[in-house]
């Protein structure tokens, strides 16, 4: 962006940030899981701009949604993950010990439900739910980038607004599970990221008819398609004028009798307007 303003060349930003998800109680648990699987370690084992980034559930509901992970998990990656050649490993070096950092902070690290298992040498991380991970925790203060997913519990679901805007972000995504339609709505209105899905993830992304962006600290401006055109093209303004009507009231002098016709006519009153006239007429 910098190289860019340079000369005042137009820029599209798409960053990233902690893409929350919402999990409701009233859906179908195991399509739920299955697609939230598929956005997060299907994803590039994590490291994707819009991989689910933590989940916000209910108390109540924890314990079904984390038996439900580990069911689907060990069908699709079987009981030693790092085994799978389905799932991607790390990027390099550097990241792997970043999100080593992460799971081994004191905090956090007693907070694992499901995985944990790292080979250093092959730059491989299983797939990882905690639960109940603290809110100051430095997990929860970076966009993870890996196959770690901290699950959040509130007592009531309508909550998870609260916990996402208090976060101070705007991600690159948001995504909801629900049947309720007062919640999706709720959470279209309330909820400020790049983009919105209900009841999948990352399924937007490959949509062409829809922008694809960041707002705020997730980036700015949008693509995909026509809006990738868009973005990159002066919409220059063209206007076309005859020569007749004329208008007297644009140029000088602007006599006490101009002005009163012209804040008659912005103001759009017709009373105004002939009052003015007549009283542009008499004077």
């Amino acid at each position: 962006m910098a190289a860019a303003a340079k000369h005042l060349t137009p820029v599209v930003l798409e960053l990233g940030g902690k893409s929350p998800v919402i999990v409701d109680s009233n859906i179908n648990l195991k399509v739920a899981t299955r697609r939230i699987i598929a956005g997060k370690w299907g994803c590039n084992n994590g490291q994707a701009c819009i991989s689910p980034d933590y989940i916000i559930t209910t108390k109540d509901y924890a314990t079904k949604l984390v038996d439900s992970f580990k069911c689907e998990l060990e069908r699709f990656y079987g009981k030693d993950p790092l085994e799978s050649k389905d799932l991607s490993r790390i990027v390099n070096s550097n990241h792997f010990d970043r999100l080593s950092k992460l799971m081994d902070e004191e905090k956090v690290s007693s907070k694992i439900v499901h995985g944990g298992q790292r080979n250093e040498k092959n730059l491989q991380i299983a797939p990882t739910i905690f639960l109940d991970v603290p809110v100051n925790s430095l997990i929860m203060k970076e966009e993870i980038f890996g196959p770690l997913l901290p699950i959040i519990t509130v007592d009531k679901v309508e909550q998870s607004f609260d916990l996402i805007h208090s976060s101070g972000g705007k991600p690159l995504a948001a995504y909801l599970f629900t049947n309720n339609k007062k919640l999706k709505r709720k959470f279209v209105e309330t909820v400020s990221a790049g983009g919105l899905v209900v009841n999948d993830t990352a399924v937007h992304l490959a949509i062409h008819s829809l922008p694809f962006g960041g707002v705020g600290e997730s980036g700015m401006g949008s693509y995909h398609g026509k809006f990738s055109f868009d973005a990159f093209s002066h919409k220059k303004a063209v206007l076309y004028r005859g020569f007749a009507g004329d208008a007297f009231l644009r140029y000088p002098p602007y006599t006490p009798g101009k002005l009163t016709l012209l804040q008659a006519l912005l103001s759009g009153s017709i009373v105004g307007i002939i009052r003015a006239l007549l009283g542009w007429f008499w004077a």
